[in-house]
């Protein structure tokens, strides 16, 4: 057996194994969601901008208020136990197999599932506020935190917590990796793409590209549709890796995918939970940090471009709400105006999932083009 073809299996066989363990702990986390009644006691009633967001509240009054939140638990938890599993197992000397089964590297994935944990279990924090909304306003306002608005952080809470988380990953790549230039593939005279040196600048792309990714968890809005389009993200990420060499960060990835695959079995139509944002601040700040791990942060936009389109329609509506003074769409983001329009919710879902995966195939192309 050549070393190729061990790497991936050993990648195949983590994807499976994760996908396995999810699928058996999924039922034990539902039975704990419900019971202790993990959903929002109301739903959204207002926009960003302070109005009331009556379309919004029509489509999801009943299901925000009867589906618990929290299920990113069963997709961080599920990675977290199997990649550190098999690292207690590689400290045994026979048989000899299990060393090789190790994917826990300082050099490809010590930064991502730090990032994945951390952000998870801020996101977390932010979903058990969001759902003890009375006892969460009595603990924060004893330690004087007034950042609490109806339930959860507020927006500028969270978003500071992911610039920071931005900021330690920067001076990480830039001081530890010695990482401080970025590739742009496919520019027109120079068909192998360009290298920009950005110096301790790229700390600062770090924290832009963290948070642009953080916005892009609006997709989570309906059935299904964010774990899918997660799922080609990071199965695109996957790929790339394995292509650099970079076989443990590629292994990571996929696993990612294989516990997305099993959340997916819970959260298609009728959802048993929703993904909450403990599922989408570890997802989307552990994107960031695999974009610039495999020097991807010129085609992320590409592979993530249902999440742009998404974010793109809020930024387009704000604008034309503040110089037209009338709005594009009749909610956002734009799965909601869809639905508004009376597509049904599984006509969005299993098209942005073909939209998702073309995108992160196209991106994925276009980056081992250099």
């Amino acid at each position: 057996m050549t070393l190729f073809t061990f790497n991936l299996i050993r990648l195949l066989l983590m994807t499976s194994l994760t996908a396995l363990i999810s699928l058996i702990l999924a039922p034990f986390l539902i039975k704990i969601l419900y019971k202790i009644k993990f959903w929002k006691k109301r739903p959204r009633e207002k926009t960003i901008t302070g109005e009331e967001a009556k379309v919004f509240y029509s489509l999801h009054k009943k299901r925000e208020t009867s589906v618990p939140r929290g299920g990113g638990v069963l997709i961080w938890f599920s990675v977290s136990l199997v990649i550190i599993f098999f690292f207690f197992l590689s400290k045994f000397h026979s048989p000899w197999w299990l060393k090789k089964l190790n994917y826990l590297s300082r050099a490809q994935t010590w930064l991502p599932l730090f990032t994945l944990i951390s952000g998870s279990l801020i996101g977390l924090i932010d979903d058990l506020l969001v759902v003890f909304e009375k006892s969460g306003k009595k603990i924060l306002q004893k330690i004087s935190l007034e950042s609490y608005i109806g339930g959860g952080l507020s927006f500028k809470t969270r978003l500071i917590i992911v610039a920071l988380i931005g900021l330690i990953g920067g001076c990480w790549f830039y001081f530890k990796l010695g990482w401080d230039s970025i590739s742009i593939p496919l520019i027109f005279n120079f068909p192998q793409g360009i290298e920009i040196n950005l110096g301790k600048w790229i700390i600062l792309l770090f924290i832009i590209v963290m948070l642009a990714c953080w916005a892009g968890g609006v997709v989570d809005g309906l059935d299904g549709l964010a774990g899918g389009v997660f799922a080609s993200i990071f199965g695109a990420f996957s790929i790339i890796s394995f292509a650099q060499g970079k076989v443990n960060l590629a292994t990571f990835c996929a696993s990612i995918s294989g516990a997305l695959f099993a959340f997916l079995w819970f959260n298609i139509p009728p959802a048993k939970f929703y993904m909450g944002e403990t599922g989408i601040l570890g997802l989307t700040s552990t994107m960031a940090v695999v974009a610039f791990l495999t020097d991807s942060v010129a085609v992320l936009p590409i592979i993530a471009g249902i999440m742009v389109a998404e974010v793109g329609s809020i930024i387009l509506q704000l604008l034309s709400k503040k110089f037209r003074k009338k709005k594009i769409w009749l909610c956002t983001p734009i799965h909601h105006h869809l639905e508004a329009r009376n597509w049904k919710p599984e006509q969005i879902v299993m098209r942005f999932w073909i939209l998702s995966i073309v995108f992160a195939i196209l991106g994925t192309a276009i980056r081992l083009m250099r």
